[in-house]
């Protein structure tokens, strides 16, 4: 019986291209499944699109709630604006409103969230964004701390480089398995999280240790560029150009607690109202604008049982600054009488 004849080099590289053509089909089919799936619903495929939110974080939730037509309105901005309640909202003004608001983030995923926004909606009804501390950062790539997926909001070419990723592996099976389910839960298609309960069971309003942290007076903190310019002028120009002439966009200054407050005549207070004032200069340049500033020293801000902490508020809180909002939504809609 002959010996059985070693591999050729011919026979080794046979093995390699089918190998090779094995793992690229792989890669290939995985890819078409999860464009078709579509983990996210983006929409940039609609055959398995239901109409519904598949319950996942706001994060990545954004991108079908930003796109849904039902809602002509949109709150954007980060966890100090989110217990505004787009239902609320909806009842005081007549506009659809949905919550896009994603806690941890800056101007820079904002502002991503508003130009997906844009791409579905061109004569949005009414915009809200929250200006915060944070947009009044010296970097003007507003750097994020925390992970953000702006792929999903991108091009074609950032949306498919996404998906190869394991989460959206993951998501992508998740989401097969909730289109099977007969029995699927589904989350709240206008974004709307009450977090007032889990902060409350965490013990916020409750623990003497969290009691005493609301009462601490702020510290001296990093400076904003003491005094300006802010990156964040130019930033919010540009993102208006793009917004109809007579679409209402309001700003929202969103309260903090009095001690957090920092010294009146301070370098810090006085950078922080200079911000303040670029972004008021930059949102005139649209039209129909206006400001909804609750850092104006309201008896408000001086009330503990309004906070957990010093920077998020309660809904004890939130509902007059809802109603104040929609306010000035009612009155930038109004036609100008001579």
């Amino acid at each position: 019986m002959a010996a059985p004849r070693p591999p050729s080099d011919q026979d080794w590289r046979g093995f390699a291209r089918a190998l090779i053509l094995s793992v690229f089909g792989v890669f290939a089919a995985y890819l078409a499944l999860a464009v078709l799936v579509d983990p996210y619903d983006t929409g940039r495929s609609t055959l398995l699109s239901r109409g519904a939110v598949r319950p996942q974080g706001p994060r990545t939730a954004s991108a079908v709630r930003g796109r849904d037509p039902a809602f002509t309105g949109a709150v954007i901005g980060n966890s100090h604006i989110q217990l505004i309640e787009p239902a609320t909202l909806t009842r005081l003004t007549g506009i659809p409103f949905v919550q896009l608001s994603v806690p941890a983030t800056g101007p820079a995923e904002q502002f991503a969230l508003l130009d997906w926004y844009l791409q579905h909606h061109a004569r949005p009804a009414a915009l809200v964004l929250s200006a915060d501390a944070f947009w009044c950062a010296d970097d003007p790539s507003f750097p994020s701390e925390h992970g953000f997926p702006f792929w999903l909001l991108g091009g074609w070419p950032d949306y498919l480089g996404g998906l190869v990723r394991f989460p959206a592996a993951q998501e992508t099976i998740n989401r097969l398995g909730w289109l099977l389910n007969p029995r699927r839960r589904n989350a709240a298609p206008d974004g709307w999280w009450d977090y007032e309960r889990n902060y409350l069971g965490q013990g916020f309003g409750i623990d003497p240790a969290k009691k005493a942290a609301l009462e601490r007076p702020v510290g001296p903190g990093p400076e904003p560029q003491h005094g300006g310019p802010f990156p964040i002028a130019g930033r919010l120009r540009a993102e208006l150009a793009r917004v109809p002439a007579e679409t209402p966009v309001v700003v929202v200054f969103p309260p903090v607690y009095a001690r957090a407050e920092p010294p009146p005549g301070s370098p810090r207070a006085v950078a922080e109202a200079a911000c303040r004032s670029e972004v008021r200069a930059a949102l005139a340049t649209h039209r129909s604008s206006t400001v909804v500033d609750w850092r104006d020293g309201r008896p408000e801000a001086a009330d503990p049982d309004l906070f957990f902490d010093q920077t998020h508020y309660r809904l004890g809180l939130a509902r007059p600054l809802t109603a104040e909002i929609a306010a000035a939504i009612e009155r930038l809609r109004r036609p100008v009488t001579e």
